[in-house]
């Protein structure tokens, strides 16, 4: 066949496959338009999965009839004023999303310019424009596309559920309702209304709408800057981890972007406190000299290129660490809520006004009497008999209050002035003794203690040529081990603070953790892997008892360790209960 050119309708169309790839799309293209034109309210109309009607109405600028026909002609834009690329500030500026649209759907265009005395409206079917004409709209611009994708019915076959492009297309608002704090959005559908905010709201309740109150009350804010460019929003505890990243949001310019570099960021930032498959909830909005950064590199816009990315990555990884290092220790209110209703028998707390019968949920008997058994004496309270004097004294004011005591050898209970804090003393050492591993080595290097005598570690050959793989990181964690023969290991130099290790378990504790320490992405990441599989081995043990004061002691390390919230693998170190939800257990409230 022989060169041709392509006729304008073909060219937007396959433009359009490039822009258009779902119904929320659409929403998105045309919402961001309704933004760049000044709008403070953009209601969104949803029907059928989006493929039956999509109308975006806002009260922006408006259009005169004569722009509004030039707004559907390919690359035609009032948003590049001086032709160039590098300083761009507004979301759109390719002038292909209404021309795409309409080569795909039955689009009709209504606007009312300010200052004009009246609306104006155009409707477009297969190409072919009718209008514009004398229209009713009191201000702004409202677009309805209906039979979207009915030219390109193969598109319509690669469509998921209603109900699937439904969740799209609230995400996409979700994004833009936190980006853009200072307008208000609504999303409906058939049945429901799914989103709507009002206006000029501010930055943090717009995140705690859109995201929710238990986010907000297991969340940091985030402040760091650099040059020119400033990272804020708000983190979630480590322990406030989901299965997947979907409560994950980033931000460049009040842009929405699911950019590589700055989730890979966010990852790095919690490599330390969350285990592998486990997601932080962040809301991240980073904003720099448009200079800096270049959005021009996807048709949809969803992707960006910093021209100095490893700088921006460094400014977010180290936003997210300094708030989770400079929290004070801090419960998880989701893990409360859940031993609540453990307590009561997984229904949930009892509501005060609830009567206490012989169908409303109890308390574990067994539970509570384990908690407070180990306060009382010998044989129980005699007549007339209080409590010791010193668990009647009053508390000092310690975040995590005063052990009174241990559970099975294994979970410490300690009484705060508003509740009681359960910590598991494993995992609250673990957290405590990778903490001062990682100080010592970012200080100057760790203590590390030279054996007098070395010591002959015997192991199978598989795992003494990974320990011997592994011996340089080994050395900078302050543990240094060569090979002697194929069947053992040498033990030269161990951490001070791991002095009295069992060395032949911690050995092959780090065997048995190689192959995730070798899928980290740089050195430091590595040792730091290794110090955690020493600092949880080495750790004091479920089941070990311990005194009143070693208990005292772990609960003030904890208070001034970083991270002390959760062990290393990412769990828990401690839950709190406050005394009005342990009163509304047994119906006091």
């Amino acid at each position: 066949m022989r060169i041709r050119k392509l006729p304008e309708s073909t060219i937007n169309r396959i433009a359009a496959g490039e822009v258009l790839e779902r119904p929320a799309s659409a929403v998105k293209e045309l919402v961001e338009n309704a933004i760049d034109a000044g709008a403070t309210r953009i209601d969104v109309v949803f029907r059928g999965g989006g493929k039956a009607l999509i109308r975006v109405t806002d009260n922006g600028f408006g259009m005169a009839p004569e722009e509004m026909m030039l707004a559907l002609e390919r690359h035609a834009t009032s948003k590049l004023a001086d032709d160039e690329l590098i300083r761009i500030e507004t979301l759109g500026f390719r002038g292909e999303a209404l021309p795409s649209i309409a080569s795909v759907s039955r689009l009709s265009l209504t606007s009312h310019a300010g200052g004009s005395d009246e609306a104006h409206g155009l409707s477009v079917v297969a190409g072919a424009i009718s209008g514009p004409a004398p229209a009713r709209l009191e201000q702004g611009t409202e677009v309805e596309v209906r039979d979207l994708f009915y030219a390109t019915p193969a598109r319509l076959k690669f469509l998921k559920s209603d109900r699937s492009e439904v969740a799209e297309a609230l995400d996409v608002m979700r994004r833009l309702a936190l980006a853009h704090p200072s307008i208000g959005f609504t999303f409906a559908t058939e049945d429901r209304i799914w989103l709507d905010v009002p206006e000029a709201e501010a930055a943090k309740p717009r995140v705690a709408r859109i995201m929710g109150t238990e986010f907000m009350a297991n969340a940091l804010p985030v402040a760091h800057a650099g040059d020119d460019i400033r990272v804020e929003g708000f983190a979630s505890l480590p322990t406030f981890a989901r299965g997947s990243a979907s409560m994950q949001f980033a931000f460049v310019n009040g842009r929405p972007v699911r950019d590589k570099l700055v989730s890979g960021a966010i990852k790095g930032a919690y490599a330390d406190v969350l285990p592998p498959g486990r997601y932080a909830s962040v809301v991240l909005f980073i904003d720099c000299a448009p200079s800096r950064v270049d959005v021009n590199v996807h048709p949809a816009k969803t992707e960006v290129r910093f021209r100095d990315p490893g700088f921006v990555r460094g400014l977010v990884v180290s936003a997210i660490k300094r708030a989770l290092a400079a929290a004070a220790v801090k419960p998880d209110t989701s893990k409360s809520f859940s031993t609540l209703s453990a307590f009561a028998g997984g229904q949930g707390a009892v509501p005060s006004n609830a009567p206490f019968n012989s169908t409303t949920p109890r308390p574990s008997a067994l539970a509570l009497q384990t908690a407070f058994a180990m306060q009382l004496p010998p044989g129980g309270l005699a007549e007339g008999q209080g409590l010791e004097p010193a668990a009647q004294a009053p508390l000092p004011s310690y975040p995590l209050g005063m052990a009174r005591a241990q559970i099975h050898d294994s979970y410490i209970v300690a009484q705060t002035a508003t509740g009681l804090i359960l910590v598991d003393q494993h995992a609250a050492h673990e957290r405590i003794v990778y903490e001062r591993l990682k100080r010592e080595r970012s200080s100057g290097g760790i203590a590390v203690q030279p054996l007098l005598v070395p010591q002959v570690v015997d192991l199978d050959p598989a795992s003494v040529a990974t320990l011997d793989s592994l011996s340089a990181d080994l050395a900078a964690a302050g543990l240094k081990a060569e090979a002697f023969g194929p069947g053992a290991m040498l033990v030269r130099e161990v951490p001070a603070a791991l002095a009295k290790a069992n060395m032949p378990a911690l050995l092959q504790a780090i065997v048995d953790d190689a192959a995730d320490m070798k899928q980290a992405n740089t050195v430091a990441e590595r040792i730091n892997h290794m110090l955690a599989t020493m600092a949880c081995h080495y750790s004091v043990r479920a089941g070990r008892p311990l005194r009143i004061d070693e208990m005292n002691a772990l609960l003030r390390e904890m208070e001034i360790t970083p991270n002390a919230g959760q062990c290393n693998h990412g769990r828990p170190t401690f839950i709190a209960l406050e005394m009005k939800d342990i009163e509304r257990l047994f119906g006091r409230t």
